[in-house]
């Protein structure tokens, strides 16, 4: 074997995936995860598709000692364990933040411990820290813009305005020099992640990185869980014969990517130097609408495409687009998103239809309106 590494969260969606890579240049691979009953199931075991040569400890990133115990012999640390869903976030706030925010400054405390043997730390961020995306104005150019002001979505008045002078504003590619307007406490705890683990790691001399992921999707998502990627939450809904829930009125647009694509790009960052203390955006560039998605995944699952609820409300916090400038990732690890959304759904549908879904998105949906964050 070669060199070790181990992933928290790595019996996840995306940290199984990873550990696949890895797997498969070489690498011992060990998976730290707490199994989430929400992500997992109750009383879950290992997942069936977490590959036997992957060693499994479960712990949880707040547990000092049992995460000393798994770093000991890594040479690499990637930090994927969070507590995910942008929605739930604003009524757990304890819990994601401690999770989130506190469990991060666990890991970096052991990690800095034992930086004797850590080579490079990578860690999981989000394209939620940047709140709204680039766009462009016809009259003042590019613009930023934080959310769109609540008299404006009181109105159903949904495209964004300039900031500036109030003309119609078009989404551009967002680059990770846009500044960063988190909208959500999921978000905050991001961003903590990102600037915890890049301080942490200058100051160490420990080589560390960052990924800012788009909307990821792909097989292995959590089918039951109502927080997860909206992909999974649509064919969720359709398995179980219920038209999906649309907020807005499905324009609005995001960056989907594939889960084998975010892994290749997080194997790149990890073996690449060039990549030490940066951060990188991985999506693919394109952005798609909600209900665009929606209607291709019915498509796929052989669903009439306008059995969707578009409810014409909107949830607090959300952005109305954002989509990745990704010439950085090209440029400095020669990344690039190879598979398509139309390849991608696909295959994601056809793994879909062999699962067994628990639809909880009208309980979701019920605890946001009690609490008023949807209006």
């Amino acid at each position: 074997m070669g060199k070790s590494v181990l992933i928290t969260g790595g019996a996840g969606f995306i940290g199984s995936h990873l550990g696949d890579f890895f797997l498969s240049k070489d690498y011992e691979v060990k998976a730290f995860d707490n199994l989430d009953p929400q992500v997992h199931g109750e009383n879950a075991s290992r997942p069936g598709y977490l590959n036997s040569e992957i060693e499994l400890i479960v712990g949880d990133v707040r547990d000092t000692e049992s995460f000393a115990k798994a770093l000991k012999p890594a040479d690499i640390l990637v930090h994927f364990a969070a507590a995910v869903g942008v929605g739930q976030s604003m009524y757990e706030i304890t819990r994601y933040t401690s999770i989130n925010t506190m469990g991060a400054a666990v890991v970096l405390e052991e990690a800095v411990k034992q930086k004797d043997h850590i080579e490079k730390m990578l860690v999981a961020s989000s394209m939620s820290i940047y709140g709204e995306g680039l766009y462009i104005c016809p009259t003042c150019g590019e613009v930023t813009p934080k959310l769109r002001p609540a008299e404006q979505l009181a109105r159903r008045k949904w495209d964004m305005l300039c900031p500036s002078c109030d003309k119609a504003c078009v989404p551009a590619p967002t680059p990770e020099t846009k500044p960063l307007f988190p909208t959500s406490v999921y978000a905050v705890n991001k961003r903590d992640h990102e600037e915890l683990f890049l301080s942490v790691g200058d100051a160490y001399g420990i080589p560390t990185t960052a990924m800012r992921f788009f909307n990821v999707y792909g097989e292995r998502q959590a089918l039951s869980n109502p927080y997860t990627g909206v992909g999974a939450i649509f064919a969720s809904r359709l398995l179980n014969g219920k038209p999906p829930v649309v907020f807005e009125d499905g324009g609005q647009s995001r960056d989907f990517i594939h889960v084998r694509d975010i892994a290749r790009g997080c194997l790149l960052a990890v073996e690449n130097s060039r990549s030490n203390g940066k951060v990188f955006n991985l999506g693919t560039g394109r952005k798609l609408s909600i209900l665009d998605v929606g209607k291709a995944i019915a498509r796929e699952l052989g669903r009439p495409e306008d059995d969707f609820i578009v409810n014409n409300q909107y949830r607090a916090g959300d952005i109305r687009h954002c989509y990745a400038d990704v010439s950085k990732a090209e440029k400095l690890l020669g990344f690039k998103a190879s598979t398509s959304f139309e390849d991608g759904v696909g295959e994601l549908c056809r793994w879909v239809g062999s699962q067994t879904a628990t639809d909880m998105v009208d309980k979701a949906t019920e605890e946001l309106r009690k609490r008023g964050l949807t209006r």
